[in-house]
């Protein structure tokens, strides 16, 4: 098994949204750096995914675009720019992968039932074996990422530590 570790969409924009909301990104986020700094450790790939809209503005060099100062992504991590939900799509995402020889992707962030589901899906259409980050979800109503998780492979940080041991 090689690993590597999807953060997708924990975007700047996405903090302008409810209270409910942010709330629930900044949990995420405490378990997305956690996991950050173990496959930093451990030299696994770290995949920063940031949506793009240009109808939104949401697009490299936009405020909304960036990623929050509480995030631990580096400028060194992978970073792929999507227009679609499912970040295979369209993106070089499954090249990057294959040139690694990664086969299992720890998927983390925002939002839940749409963008992290349908990567989640597309990993799977695409023989890969996704796995979902137990309390690195992120969604506008807390019920759908009890949904995700529910209907997806999941691991907690704990176990994920031990696994990469």
């Amino acid at each position: 098994m090689k690993p590597a570790l999807f953060v997708i969409d924990v975007q700047k924009e996405f903090y302008k949204s409810a209270a409910q909301t942010v709330q629930s990104l900044n949990e995420a986020v405490e378990t997305i750096n956690a996991a950050i700094a173990l496959f930093r450790e451990k030299n696994l790939p770290i995949v920063c995914i940031q949506h793009m809209d240009e109808n939104d503005k949401l697009i490299p060099g936009e405020d909304g675009f960036e990623l929050p100062d509480g995030l631990s992504i580096l400028p060194s991590d992978i970073r792929i720019h999507k227009t679609y939900e499912n970040a295979f799509n369209k993106t070089p995402l499954l090249s990057k992968l294959h040139e690694l020889e990664v086969d299992t992707v720890i998927v983390s962030g925002f939002c839940a039932q749409y963008c992290v589901l349908s990567t989640y899906r597309g990993a799977e259409d695409l023989d890969l074996t996704p796995i979902i980050l137990r309390s690195a979800l992120a969604s506008d109503a807390p019920e759908n990422i009890r949904f995700v998780e529910s209907i997806s492979e999941i691991i907690s940080f704990g176990a994920l530590k031990k696994l990469l041991e």
